[in-house]
């Protein structure tokens, strides 16, 4: 992560996720950490599955684990999914979609590797799109992207923990299949 983006501001909030002020990614992210608002995007294809993002090894949180499509932090005031789709643009070149918030994601998980902490109330958004669909990864954010059934995502993190960002397993759990087995 790039250390202009360690700068930019986060926006704290209480247990509510109601705004109570401001701090750096940086500050947030030193121990033990600040409660700030975040977004989590799934991506969906038809079929049941996940877009997972496996993190650019120069990430300052969880580098080369995998993860869901797209995460970031909202700047103070900014709507949540506006964020969502600028980073959606910046880590994977995907021109605008449509973004529905599926729940909300309240966690705190330190990085044995690093010592940063992330304490996030987390916005979880659920954007569709085909598996065909051209993404453009930025090789600075992602190491690489991978299309799963979320059955086996969800799998794969009980049995290799360690090969997934912590927050995933609460992140998939607000995805829901429908009786025809499409999320």
């Amino acid at each position: 992560m790039s250390a202009g983006r360690e700068a930019h501001l986060v926006e704290l909030v209480d247990e509510e996720g109601r705004p109570v002020g401001e701090a750096t990614v940086a500050a947030a992210h030193r121990s033990p950490g600040m409660l700030h608002r975040a977004f989590s995007v799934l991506l969906t294809a038809p079929g049941g599955r996940v877009l997972l993002q496996r993190r650019a090894a120069v990430k300052t949180r969880f580098p080369l684990r995998w993860g869901n499509a797209c995460c970031g932090h909202p700047a103070p005031g900014q709507a949540v999914t506006e964020a969502a789709t600028i980073r959606l643009g910046e880590e994977l070149g995907l021109a605008p979609v449509p973004l529905t918030e599926i729940g909300v994601y309240v966690y705190r998980a330190q990085d044995p590797a690093t010592g940063r902490v992330e304490v996030e109330y987390d916005h979880v958004l659920l954007g569709r799109i085909a598996a065909d669909h051209s993404l453009r990864p930025d090789p600075a954010e992602v190491a690489e992207l991978h299309w799963t059934p979320l059955g086996e995502a969800l799998s794969g993190i009980d049995t290799r923990p360690d090969d997934y960002a912590p927050w995933l397993a609460g992140v998939l759990s607000k995805l829901h299949l429908d009786s025809q087995g499409s999320l």
